[in-house]
């Protein structure tokens, strides 16, 4: 969590929008998680597994914004 608080003096909104999705993926990826570690029907499985890689791709994304934009 150090890197979502260590810029708290930045105000700018679209900074700010950033946090909040990343911060956000990152709660539906513990939720992609725990689905995957629950299914039993492959089905499932397979669903999970589209599920928790469409997550992470966008949590890798969104976290890439964050950094480059700390950087600017």
């Amino acid at each position: 969590m150090f890197l979502l608080t260590k810029d708290a003096g930045n105000k700018d909104p679209h900074y700010m929008l950033l946090l909040d999705d990343l911060r956000k993926t990152k709660k539906e990826l513990d939720i992609a998680y725990a689905n995957f570690e629950h299914a039993v029907d492959p089905d499932l499985i397979d669903s999970s597994i589209y599920e928790l890689n469409a997550v992470q791709l966008r949590y890798k994304f969104l976290l890439g914004c964050v950094k480059q934009f700390e950087n600017a």
